[in-house]
């Protein structure tokens, strides 16, 4: 089970609403570490439920549609996680619904907020991976920008990236090798990439996406990531499947 954590700050003193004729200052901030777990469940406040009721029905209406399902609990980690996996082998499934033939996916970790508990997965579930407006994206590029994209991702520590793919980091957080394939990745070629608008912009350190060329952007609302993470899931519960994914080797650290 997660528990979440909640940061309170108190300030103690009162800062003036009119600091022109104020006499106040402030003296320090404390800062208190609040663990929210089941031990809130255990005694209810029967005033504030019954405040967030009408709320929590529309709530539950909007969030709670199940989508599909995962046969075990998935957590996305550095460098490689089975969460972050099928995030990224899903980028390179949603291709097919724009003409896109692509090479691999990147997603991105730090754009993972959330896990999937073992069992069915919710509207909420996916909004709560992919809270962020990011759209898929899919760019062209060269060989030599895609191992400076590799060596970007050694320096992080690990991104998502699709079947196929093959990285060898070094400890002190070097490439070592890169394959696609089982082919080593041929500087002089070209490669398609199916991601993110947010990513193919050069952010969270992936600077060899500002040389992409081809670039394909859909922005219309139902090119978000969640939309084509839930029409995944969709798909393979409409075929009778429970979503599956592992490590299986795509980055290695020696």
């Amino acid at each position: 089970m997660y528990k979440k954590t909640v940061y309170l700050s108190g300030l103690t003193a009162v800062l003036a609403l009119t600091s022109c004729a104020s006499h106040y200052e402030l003296a320090g901030i404390q800062r208190t570490r609040v663990l929210v777990d089941s031990r809130y469940d255990a005694t209810p406040d029967a005033e504030a439920a019954k405040f967030m009721e009408p709320f929590k029905h529309k709530v539950d209406s909007l969030m709670g549609p199940v989508v599909g399902e995962v046969d075990h609990e998935m957590v996305a980690h550095r460098p490689e996680s089975d969460l972050s996996n099928l995030l990224a082998d899903i980028m390179v499934w949603s291709a097919g619904s724009y003409n896109e033939k692509v090479d691999f996916g990147v997603y991105n970790m730090g754009g993972i907020r959330a896990a999937l508990s073992k069992g069915k997965v919710t509207y909420g579930d996916v909004l709560d991976i992919a809270p962020f407006e990011n759209k898929i994206c899919f760019v062209t590029l060269t060989g030599e920008k895609v191992l400076e994209l590799f060596s970007q991702m050694a320096h992080t520590g690990g991104e998502a990236v699709s079947h196929g793919v093959e990285l060898v980091f070094t400890r002190d957080h070097k490439l070592k090798s890169a394959r696609l394939n089982g082919k080593e990745i041929d500087p002089k070629a070209t490669y398609r990439i199916a991601t993110l608008d947010y990513l193919a912009q050069g952010n969270d350190k992936m600077e060899a996406f500002k040389s992409a060329t081809n670039v394909v952007s859909p922005q219309a609302s139902s090119n978000n990531t969640r939309f084509l993470i839930m029409n995944y899931f969709k798909e393979q519960t409409a075929q009778g499947k429970v979503v599956n994914s592992h490590k299986e080797g795509r980055i290695r650290v020696e």
